[in-house]
């Protein structure tokens, strides 16, 4: 596992060791391990968006109502993410 020297903000910082002291997490590193992974969880739905919207821009006109544009790009997206 690789080490990391960082540096934060007061207000960061207290908030860190606030989430320690409430025991949500054993330690502020394994805190900022899981803001990561939500960090590229999200990063990896906004890629996911951004794909899909240069797709559609590229494939033209539709005669699907929005609704039903909206619904089909919901079950995509809960499938494959």
């Amino acid at each position: 596992m690789g080490r990391q020297s960082i540096s934060l903000t007061e207000p960061n910082d207290e908030w860190l060791k606030l989430q320690v002291q409430n025991n949500e997490y054993a330690s502020k590193s394994e805190l900022v391990n899981d803001l990561i992974r939500q960090a590229r969880g999200q990063q990896r739905k906004v890629d996911w968006i951004a794909a899909k919207l240069e797709h559609a821009e590229k494939s033209g006109f539709t005669s699907l109502s929005k609704e039903s544009i909206l619904a089909k790009f919901k079950d995509e997206m809960n499938a494959e993410l």
